[in-house]
């Protein structure tokens, strides 16, 4: 399987895309004006607590307050809340024998707090939080829509080939490194190098990897978390204490893997920065980046561009002539699978698994290019045997493998109904590529031109009652007046005659269609909302 990574720039954002075989399977879009934020570190303060949603508010200087949960509140807290304290502990009180007394709240006895137990953990725990406590925190979820960013106080800093873990013990091997031969060694060699009063995880990257690698990389980021300890010794809150790679620097850490043959780049700048970065990571994969010098555009030539063009569209096909419907609703994205055509009844069931089947695997591959999280109903063609419908169910197990993101689902109904839930890190693709439509407030409908015009004679009853002018100006869209215009005596004649009334029409190509304006000719006064 022949793997790429190409990167197409412009003044206005960088794209990335991943290809297997020329398909493309991952997709990633650079805002220079919404850059990522997941992974950035914010010293913030408690703005909130909220114990009916077990839930807390951080002011971390953002518009909207970000969202703590309870579950997201580590047992290490405690811990790191030490960063910022005063070094000097002499005042501190006396710790019960077996009991931690959280230096956060040991100088605030007269103010409110909230003790959150956790009775899972063998070894009593308790994380105290009061309105005011400075709190490292960082962001685990990009903002959707009206909602901030969620975040956790277990800080991770991430590198190519590990994940530190501040103030913790954990030692972990990615799953997605199954020779247990390899994840052996590489726990030996984690439990080596890991500092003092850290946790450390080995990722996917790391296999077949040497000790010295893996020691660099954990070197860089140690010295990254003692960068910043030092800022938040100096910082007030709210301010921002660290900042993750940018999507595409990061895409490159995270998946430029020895599977990828080659990585095309079309921006000078660009390739020199990710070369240098490479060269630093992992020298031996340097010459994997090569710059692309064509005139002709790097999405063209790699025949990438009607791929992305798919991803806008509501149905995509199936190989055997069947489709799939996706929607978004508020409350979670729903998928349609359809035939497309008609099968003879005995072969009916036969057809339907073979068209779900395609479908499994459409699905879980837009899921992935589209980034779609949250909750997704999918409504299979309805099959009769339970065994078949345990084979579309293994189908989706088997192709989410491939995914990064987490994710969980129930098998189908006898409704052909599936339900999974995917983890949600940030808008999906469409989200972050288009704009709610200003006409239709992305409702995909307008409202009937008969309608419209229904609501402008309304619009002139109320006015007869206490409007003062007799002659006013009718501001529409042309496809409106056009609308007014038509017949052998047309509406606009007939609605003068009815209230007595003169109108002037004027149209404006700028005026939404959806609207209508009544201007008072003798003051050029707009009246519209006062009579709506």
């Amino acid at each position: 399987m022949n793997k790429e990574i190409i990167i197409s720039t412009s003044t206005t954002q960088n794209r990335v895309a991943i290809t297997e075989d020329g398909n493309l399977v991952d997709f990633f879009v650079d805002h220079p004006e919404k850059q990522r934020m997941v992974g950035d570190v914010y010293l913030g303060r408690v703005a909130r607590i909220l114990p009916g949603i077990r839930a807390a508010f951080i002011d971390i200087g953002l518009k909207h307050d970000a969202f703590l949960h309870f579950s997201d509140i580590g047992e290490r807290t405690e811990a790191l809340q030490g960063i910022f304290d005063d070094d000097d502990d002499d005042d501190e009180p006396e710790k019960p024998a077996g009991q931690s007394v959280s230096p956060a709240t040991a100088d605030h006895t007269n103010q409110p707090t909230l003790e959150l137990h956790k009775p899972e953990i063998k070894e009593r725990q308790s994380t105290k939080l009061h309105k005011g406590q400075e709190l490292l925190i960082q962001i685990l979820k990009e903002p959707v829509k009206d909602k901030g960013v969620r975040v956790t106080s277990s800080i991770s800093i991430p590198g190519r080939f590990c994940v530190l873990l501040p103030m913790d013990n954990k030692i972990g091997v990615s799953k997605k490194i199954v020779d247990f031969r390899e994840r052996k060694r590489l726990r030996r060699i984690a439990r080596g190098i890991i500092p003092t009063d850290c946790g450390l995880i080995i990722r996917t990257a790391a296999k077949d990897q040497d000790e010295e690698s893996l020691s660099a990389d954990l070197k860089y980021l140690v010295k990254i978390w003692a960068d910043l300890q030092e800022d938040a010794k100096k910082q007030e809150p709210p301010s921002l204490l660290y900042k993750d790679l940018s999507t595409t620097i990061s895409v490159i850490r995270d998946l430029f893997t020895p599977d990828v043959s080659k990585v095309f780049v079309d921006s000078k700048k660009l390739f020199k920065e990710i070369r240098n970065y490479v060269h630093f990571i992992q020298p031996a994969l340097v010459d994997r980046v090569e710059f692309y010098k064509e005139d002709r555009p790097i999405y063209e030539s790699f025949k990438i561009d009607e791929q992305i063009k798919n991803l806008m569209r509501r149905n995509v096909a199936l190989p055997s002539g069947g489709h799939i419907v996706i929607d978004h609703t508020e409350a979670m994205t729903v998928i349609d699978v359809n035939s497309g055509r008609y099968a003879a009844k005995k072969d009916q069931e036969l057809n339907s698994l073979k068209t779900d089947l395609e479908a499994s695997r459409e699905i879980v591959r837009q899921l992935r290019l589209r980034d779609i999280g949250g909750l997704i109903v999918i409504d299979f063609i309805d099959l009769e045997d339970d065994k078949n419908r345990k084979k579309i169910y293994d189908e989706l197990k088997k192709e989410f493998k491939k995914d990064r993101a987490k994710t969980a689902m129930l098998p189908m109904t006898e409704f052909g109904i599936m339900q999974i839930t995917r983890e949600r890190v940030r808008e999906n693709i469409v989200q972050s590529m288009t704009e709610v439509c200003p006409y239709c407030q992305g409702t995909g409908l307008l409202t009937k031109k008969s309608n419209l015009m229904h609501e402008i004679e309304a619009w002139l009853k109320r006015y007869k009652m206490e409007g003062k002018y007799n002659s006013l100006i009718l501001r529409v869209h042309p496809s409106l007046g056009e609308k007014l215009k038509q017949g052998f005596i047309s509406t606009l004649t007939k609605i003068q005659i009815k209230y007595f009334i003169k109108l002037t029409l004027e149209q404006s190509e700028k005026l939404n269609p959806q609207t209508f304006r009544f201007i008072a000719k003798k003051t050029n006064e707009d009246l519209t909302e006062e009579f709506a």
